[in-house]
Formats: structure tokens, sequence, C-alpha cells
């Protein structure tokens, strides 16, 4: 059902649905490529060992609609990575707004 909600009712403004597809594309490919969280901090990971470039989508998906838009990512996230992968974006975003692990 929740497809069905996101498809006719996306949690964005229609004149950012550019930026939200180029954006959903590329953690989609974090997560293919390299996953949302590390055991080692460096390169593309930071201290937390959490992946710097997955933080800052989350931030701005944060700041387009909120928690409704990163749980929209979310789902987008588990239908195309499954379960574990979005279990790790669960911590990665963990402190960017009102998300929470």
């Amino acid at each position: 059902m929740a497809f069905i909600r996101d498809f006719l009712s996306p949690p964005y403004p229609s004149r950012q649905r550019e930026e939200v597809d180029r954006l959903l594309n590329e953690l989609l490919q974090i997560g293919k490529m390299e996953d949302f969280l590390s055991e080692r901090p460096g390169g593309s990971f930071n201290m937390q060992c959490r992946h710097i470039r997955a933080i800052q989508i989350g931030k701005r998906f944060d700041e387009i609609g909120g928690l409704p838009m990163m749980e929209f990512a979310k789902r987008r996230v588990r239908r195309r990575l499954g379960v574990q992968l979005t279990s790790h974006l669960d911590y990665c975003w963990e402190g960017i707004g009102k998300w929470t692990a």
C-alpha cells in the first residue's frame, strides 16, 4: 500500500522531483557499491564508520520533506537493496532531523 501512496502522493514538492530522483539514484548506487556503513573509518566513511555522502543525502532529504521524505527514501532502498542494507541506512542516518534507528 505504501508503494501506491508513494506513487500518487510523494512527500516532496513536484518542482523537486528531478533532484529527489537524482539523489535517490545516488543513494542506491552508494548502497550497491560501498554500503552505508563500514568496519573502519576512512575514505568515504567518517569516524563513526558512516558513509559521508549518504549522510549528506539524508540531510538534504530532511530539508526537502522531513521525516516523511526520509522514510520514502528508506522504502525505496528496502525495495531495491533489501533489509540488511536498509538497516545499515537506518544507522547511517541516525541523528538527522527526527530520524532514529
